[in-house]
């Protein structure tokens, strides 16, 4: 693979030179006081030092553009370097003679720990070794000057050892950069955006001065740039960086915007992209069923979009953000107290922080205060193990804290280093002021030295005197705590990345190499710093720890995380793992230990944090109007409908066949209802239809015991046997709609019915109509009419057998062309499958029914007008009696007929089915008996026939016979059977 510079600015590096000074020279046009072929041996040898009067001003600008636009093509080192000083003095000329009207307006004051003797190569470092800058008011009317820095960070400090102590181990190393040796420039950034940039400026140009696009120091090269520690920080200086393409690795800036390799081209890092962390800490609160919980975010850059992720991914699993306040970077007590009167009425459990450690400690302190001790903080890689937060007498508010941290691993010997500082063994005055934080005593011979100005003399420092004598061992400081070792492996590794890269641009062979033109390597000594970026892209190596180090196209690293679980003992807080979280190409793998957590709950269980209770199954969500839908309440689902597990937003409609039970979490078969035979009203109403059929055979077996007699034989003996018939099909039919219906039952009652039904009052027609014509002619007053009978018993049969054979009609008709069937009833009763014949067509149902009542009618009125006939037995009377029952019986069974439902609804018709059997039966039959059984001597032709009176006034009238007199003459109406 061959690469092109990137077509940006690029620094003017201090080994640019020409191959011959004396070529680029005598392009220059001959002019007065200007160089020429001749005076350039003054100039080279030896090197004098330039100034105005050697040369013009023009002069010196023309040979400085000349020097910018020379080409590096086979140039010497003896000649590069005598070249570079007389470049040197160009420079230095020229600014002499520019001085008038450009000069510097201002310089930095930077600290930090330097080794760039003797390297052939330096690799700059970025740490917060100071909390923050000391504010002031600067004055206009005089200098302003770079801001002072203040708190000492003891956590920092371990960091930059561990640069050093990296770049110590690979210059002892003889597989990585053999030939080469790294210095290191450190510089502190006091957490501060501002020092920062003065960092970065200072790294691109050599010095404490800003001069854009030029290096002037005359030093070993600049490699790369560790750091600059946070998010916000690495993002201002990268952009700066980025602009030269200049190598960055970042320790501990893990916002994912600085993926973005079009904003940052040249970052890259080793501590994983805070996008796997805001996805991690989303599954943790779905794994423990957090629907309710807050948000605290920094303000900076690392918070935002922290907070941002982590809020789109629990959104799509349904968790609702209670509320998401912002931490003021610089001090703010209105602020704080604004999220604490949050928290205050926050009735959540759970708070998600992403925030660096040193910008929540304001707010740490404020919930001190404030005793805010029931909830649970998920803290983020960036402070779940900081000595600032992580304090003993937070543990109350703060126990069982929750959070993320980076790999760690135990660096070689680095404890032994850490102790090996001291202040006799550099002249750094960040050692003198550590050494005075860390003993609480003071270096009163350095004091001004290591303070330059007052207001940065801490005043929580005692003045006992430090001796040097004091030990690093017998002190517990978080300098020396190596037991998490985390963002410290991570500067760790940032350096040895950086040395792979260098080794690899080494180790090029020439001819072979990534570099256009002709396959050109990159010179240790002299490369480019997009030609470092090449290989940083591609580097791959393993550490110590047995980890593999791979960049991805954003230049970011796998993501894993140990998930860490603050527990007190030993008498302080510990960090113990309860889990992990490795971010996979397209999933995850979220591993927790549940019995190793400590909970900050009174029942030492993970906390409930919801804004509503779930709704069990049965229930479903209500939303409540203008809140969350995390708030809601739980209805229960109307009957038909369940829900079968929790938090269910819609209920689920049961299948047709199928209704909720009382919980209305379950679909159960619906209960299938019809009139059983088991039951008590099937069997009663059985029993009642048998025992009126027992009935109906005791009457037959009178008559037929007596078919001899004048009464049985009175007015056709056949249809009376008829008549009885008839009534045990009606009374058996009762049978038919007990018990389960079936398609054949269906089909068999009502049409049975309706024939049972025509037969009877077909005969009782046959009867009634004989009745009738004798009354008729028993009021005739002509004396022919009196004696004639014109219709006779084969008449009467004709009339039955014409009326059943036009009901058989109408049930063929039916039965063919619109049969019942069974039907399942879900309609009436929700609850119940009511299993029901469907009648089929209403209209055949109506003519069967209202062709039976057609006949009812006739035989009621002929009944009705031979009521009065003056007899001894009349039998008309009580036929009507008999066709008033059927009436009553079945006007009265609709409206009871259609107000019920289910297995009642058929026990009503059952009933006017036995009802109107039993009276007809007792209205026609009764009565004759009575008289055959109790008043036999009745039953003889003389009194059937009507020709001897009556003694016994108590027995009741007997219709058998009718004796009127009419002009003297007896006239018998009683029918014989012939």
């Amino acid at each position: 693979m061959v690469l092109e510079a990137p077509g940006r600015r690029r620094i003017q590096r201090q080994e640019d030179c020409t191959p011959s000074t004396q070529e680029v020279l005598t392009r220059l046009s001959p002019s007065s006081r200007e160089p020429t072929p001749a005076s350039i041996p003054a100039v080279l040898q030896p090197v004098p030092q330039l100034t105005s009067q050697l040369f013009p001003v023009s002069a010196l600008k023309r040979i400085q553009q000349m020097l910018d636009r020379a080409t590096r093509i086979g140039v010497t080192k003896n000649t590069c370097y005598r070249f570079r000083k007389f470049k040197a003095s160009v420079v230095g000329a020229q600014n002499e003679a520019e001085e008038p009207t450009c000069r510097l307006i201002g310089k930095f004051d930077l600290h930090g720990f330097l080794d760039a003797k003797n390297h052939e190569l330096i690799l700059g470092g970025m740490f917060p070794l100071h909390s923050r800058i000391i504010l002031v008011n600067e004055s206009s009317d005089e200098e302003p000057t770079s801001p002072k820095c203040e708190d000492f960070n003891f956590r920092s400090l371990r960091w930059a050892r561990a640069m050093i102590h990296a770049i110590n181990e690979i210059n002892n190393r003889s597989d990585i950069l053999p030939n080469i040796t790294l210095g290191y420039q450190i510089y502190d950034t006091c957490f501060t955006i501002s020092k920062s940039v003065e960092g970065t400026l200072a790294y691109l140009t050599g010095q404490n001065e800003t001069t854009p696009n030029f290096r002037c120091s005359a030093g070993a090269p600049l490699a790369a740039v560790v750091g600059a520690g946070g998010s916000a920080l690495s993002i201002a200086t990268a952009r700066i960086l980025g602009l030269y393409y200049f190598p960055q690795m970042g320790y501990a800036s893990s916002c994912s915007v600085l993926s973005d390799k079009f904003q940052f081209p040249s970052f890259h890092r080793t501590i994983p992209n805070d996008e796997h962390q805001s996805r991690g800490m989303a599954q943790m609160v779905i794994f423990f069923g957090w629907t309710w919980v807050g948000a605290i975010a920094a303000d900076d850059d690392y918070g935002k979009y922290g907070i941002k992720s982590f809020k789109e991914e629990v959104e799509k699993k349904g968790v609702c953000v209670a509320f998401s306040e912002i931490l003021p970077r610089l001090y703010n007590k209105d602020g704080v107290q604004k999220i604490i009167d949050t928290l205050q009425k926050y009735t959540g459990k759970v708070i998600i922080v992403f925030s660096s450690d040193i910008d929540l400690v304001p707010l740490m302190e404020a919930v001190a205060q404030s005793n805010i001790t029931d909830k649970t903080w998920i803290a983020s890689e960036a402070w779940i193990t900081s000595d600032k937060i992580a304090k003993p007498e937070y543990f109350s508010h703060l126990g069982g804290t929750i959070g993320f941290g980076i790999r760690k691993a135990s660096i070689p010997n680095f404890e032994k280093f850490l102790y090996e500082l001291h202040p006799e063994n550099g002249e750094d005055e960040l050692v003198y002021e550590f050494w005075e934080n860390a003993f609480n005593c003071t270096w009163h011979s350095k004091r001004a030295w290591i303070y330059t100005d007052n207001s940065t003399i801490p005043t929580h420092i005692s003045d006992k005197p430090c001796t040097g004598n004091e030990k690093l061992q017998d002190i517990n400081n978080t300098y020396t705590d190596v037991s998490e070792l985390r963002i410290t492996y991570s500067v760790y590794k940032a350096v040895y990345t950086v040395a792979h890269a260098l080794h690899d641009l080494d180790g090029c062979v020439p001819g072979s190499g990534p570099f256009i033109p002709h396959s050109m390597c990159a010179n240790i000594l002299d490369f480019e710093p997009w030609q470092l970026m090449y290989y940083l892209k591609h580097v791959k190596f393993t550490t110590f720890a047995n980890e593999s180090m791979t960049f991805d196209e954003q230049g970011d690293v796998p993501g894993y995380y140990d998930i860490l679980n603050w527990q007190f003992y030993d008498g302080k807080i510990n960090y113990v793992k309860i889990g992990q979280y490795v971010a996979l190409a397209n999933n995850y793998d979220l591993t927790i230990k549940n019995s190793s957590i400590v909970w900050n709950t009174d029942t030492g269980k993970a906390p409930v944090s919801v804004c509503s209770i779930s709704c069990v199954p049965g229930y479903r969500k209500g939303i409540r109007q203008g809140e969350p839908v995390c708030c809601f309440d739980c209805i229960q689902c109307a009957e038909g409908e369940i829900t079968n597990e929790t938090d269910a937003r819609e209920c689920i409609s049961c299948t047709a066949d199928y209704w909720s039970n009382v919980h209305r979490n379950e679909c159960v078969l619906k209960e299938v209802e019809f009139l059983a035979y088991e039951e008590a009203l099937g069997i009663t109403l059985i029993a009642l239809s048998v025992f009126g059929v027992l009935i109906v055979f005791a009457v037959t077996v009178v008559y037929i015991l007596h078919r001899d007699t004048p009464l049985v034989k009175a007015n056709d003996r056949e249809l009376s046997f008829m008549i009885q018939f008839s009534l045990v099909i009606t009374l058996l039919t009762s049978i038919l709609f007990v018990g389960k219906p079936e398609e054949w039952s269906c089909m068999a009652r009502q049409t049975t019915l309706g024939l049972g039904f025509s037969l009877c009052l077909s005969c009782v027609l046959g009867k009634t109509i004989v009745l009738m014509l004798i009354s008729r002619a028993a009021k005739s007053k002509s004396p022919e009419k009196t004696g004639e009978i014109p219709v006779k018993p084969i008449h009467q049969k004709c009339v039955a057998l014409i009326g059943l054979i036009i009901e058989i009609g109408i049930c063929i008709a039916y039965l063919l062309l619109m049969p019942p069937s069974v039907y399942k009833n879900m309609e009436s009763q929700n609850v119940k499958i009511i299993f029901e014949c469907n009648e089929g067509s209403i209209e055949f149902l109506c003519s069967m029914f209202g062709f039976d009542v057609f006949l009812a009618i006739l035989a009621f009125i002929a009944a009705f007008v031979a009521r009065k006939l003056p007899d001894n037995f009349n039998e008309a009377k009580f036929v009507t009696f008999g066709m008033l029952v059927f009436f009553i019986v079945w006007i009265s069974f609709v409206p009871a007929y259609l107000s019920t439902r289910g297995k009642f609804k058929v026990a009503v018709e059952i009933f006017a089915i036995l009802a109107s059997s039993f009276g007809l039966l007792g209205c026609i039959f009764a009565p004759k008996c009575y008289i055959i059984l109790l008043k036999p001597e009745r039953n003889t032709e003389e009194i059937v026939g009507g020709k001897a009176r009556m003694n016994d006034k108590s027995a009741p009238p007997t219709s058998a016979s009718i004796t009127s007199e009419i002009n003297v003459a007896t006239v018998s109406t009683v029918v014989l059977d012939e």
